[in-house]
């Protein structure tokens, strides 16, 4: 065992039932790695985590909350092949991220890209994963594809929109606040709708001739979802990763089928191994070399 310090939730409720700890960290397994974690990134899943509705998924250190991190590798299992001892890596977990220790199979690393400090690597596996495997893998969009981006101005929107353009599509955000949409043309946000009243398609489909988006990365949830519908383009795919706007909403069907459209929805955090790995290994192929290039 490992002695380790962490942010442990000791009751839910609001920062006031944080405090700080020691707690012992398991050795890894034979295809694990022991990282010695320099820094973790907060979001706000941690925070709904804090207060008591939103709980780690079994087998997961339940009051140890963060989601990703970045660090050295300290220890490796005895079939480790990937990675050896120093390595700078970072990656997304399923929690236990808040602590100076924490052990994850080999390959869920992912290498720090160069050029970047350990400190800002920890803020992109949770946001750059996301977007990456909402957009381009479940949704599968390409070159020239147009993507709606609900949330601009979050995290996992201004990651969406610089993937978006990396790829050479087109990238329509929103947000209730035009302020941020102001502050996120600094990323190269060009087409920008203000929800204030919870309508923007009518806006999408203006911006895009009439084709409308090819793609929706949707963290808002109940409150978007039948704009989301006359939103998306025929054989569109509306993926839904948050529920900020409500968990329960009318799905105009008949819209749905006449547009042959998906609606699917996402979750990281409780995915199994192999698909966790899966992601890892996409991700450091088709994004770390982005990195590189700012």
């Amino acid at each position: 065992m490992t002695q380790a310090h962490a942010v442990r939730i000791t009751a839910p409720g609001g920062p006031e039932v944080l405090s700080l700890d020691t707690i012992e960290v398991r050795e890894p397994g034979p295809t694990e790695v022991l990282i010695e974690i320099a820094a973790a990134g907060v979001n706000r899943a941690d925070c709904l985590q804090r207060k008591g509705v939103y709980p780690a998924p079994p087998g997961v250190v339940a009051d140890v909350p963060g989601l990703e991190f970045a660090g050295h590798v300290a220890k490796v299992g005895s079939e480790v092949r990937t990675r050896k001892v120093g390595d700078k890596v970072m990656a997304i977990c399923g929690g236990g991220a808040l602590a100076t220790h924490i052990v994850m199979h080999e390959r869920e690393l992912v290498p720090v890209p160069v050029g970047i400090d350990l400190v800002h690597a920890a803020a992109i596996p949770e946001v750059f994963m996301t977007a990456f495997d909402a957009l381009f893998v479940q949704a599968g969009i390409g070159l020239g594809s147009t993507a709606l981006i609900h949330a601009i101005g979050s995290g996992i929107g201004t990651a969406a929109l610089q993937l978006v353009q990396a790829a050479g599509g087109t990238a329509i955000g929103t947000s209730r606040q035009a302020e941020k949409l102001e502050r996120v043309k600094a990323l190269g946000l060009v087409h920008g709708i203000v929800t204030g009243d919870a309508k923007f398609a009518e806006r999408v489909g203006e911006l895009t001739g009439g084709r409308y988006a090819d793609a929706i990365l949707d963290t808002v949830g109940a409150s978007y979802l039948a704009e989301n519908i006359k939103a998306v383009a025929p054989g569109g795919t509306i993926v839904t990763i948050g529920l900020l706007g409500g968990a329960k909403g009318e799905l105009p069907l008949g819209l749905l089928v006449g547009k042959r459209a998906s609606l699917r929805g996402s979750v990281l955090r409780s995915r199994p191994l192999e698909a966790k790995i899966a992601l890892a290994h996409r991700f450091t192929q088709a994004v770390l070399p982005l990195f590189a290039h700012g």
